[in-house]
């Protein structure tokens, strides 16, 4: 291939990658239990690293597991956005007006993606609603500890790069009590203390929602990995289906250098 050419291609490539705009990504961060305040920062920069995502971020003050975040009571609160990234901590939340609100979101197309203690959310409402959205029932999880995680599909282009098996230390294992039907698992542990494995990778997909989800992410250390930000960056892109067979951001999608 002459230099010219190869000048002409990459100029055409860089003209249609400028031309795409960027994934907008809302991320709801805050709740009990967990370095919000590192950890919203940690995502958002992680995934724009290795993905041409913009975001606007809330963190919600304090740490109380009643709390009822204001943004989701609004009209079309996700409206605008292209994806929501829920990495929040509401587990005693039981309003079930308010937990239906924000599930509707979600049914009616708005892709998510669900990180550790967001599988925990709004358990103790009474409605199935957001169990729907993230495709299973968890209302516990074992002891902290190392856990070694098990890629299920790894021809799956989310589960791509992933290795085969992967130590993730100190984390939490979530235990599944009910699966959805569309819940698909991408990767598992096993519990020591239910003596059986649990997915802690997945896909799910809610009316016309389509749905990433990993109960991985207790600490900090496990957030900053690239392992974990690669999976998260390659689960995002698939729940917009931006992601490519290989498991690639499609064109334009791949992060800018510079940005």
């Amino acid at each position: 291939m002459s230099r010219l050419l190869l000048a002409l291609l990459l100029a055409s490539f860089s003209l249609h990658a400028a031309e795409v705009k960027p994934l907008r990504a809302l991320m709801i961060a805050g709740g009990c239990c967990h370095d919000y305040g590192a950890q919203k920062t940690i995502i958002s920069q992680g995934i724009s690293a290795r993905a041409n995502v913009v975001w606007t971020i809330h963190h919600e003050p304090g740490d109380a597991r009643t709390n009822e975040v204001a943004l989701y009571t609004k009209p079309n609160w996700a409206a605008g956005y292209d994806v929501v990234v829920h990495n929040e901590c509401f587990g005693y939340v039981t309003n079930v007006a308010f937990v239906e609100g924000i599930a509707a979101a979600h049914k009616a197309g708005v892709p998510a993606v669900l990180l550790h203690c967001s599988t925990h959310s709004y358990r103790m409402a009474p409605t199935d609603a957001w169990r729907e959205v993230v495709g299973q029932k968890s209302m516990s999880h074992e002891k902290g500890r190392d856990l070694e995680i098990k890629n299920l599909k790894p021809e799956h282009p989310v589960m791509k790069s992933f290795p085969m098996t992967w130590l993730n230390k100190n984390d939490e294992l979530y235990k599944n009590e009910k699966l959805w039907p569309d819940f698909v698992p991408l990767a598992e542990s096993y519990g020591v203390e239910t003596k059986k494995t649990h997915a802690v990778v997945w896909l799910n997909k809610v009316g016309k929602g389509r749905v990433f989800g990993t109960t991985l992410g207790h600490s900090n250390a496990t957030m900053s990995d690239p392992v974990y930000l690669d999976l998260v960056t390659r689960g995002l892109l698939w729940a917009c289906d931006k992601l490519d067979e290989n498991g690639k951001p499609k064109a334009g999608f791949a992060a800018i250098a510079g940005k």
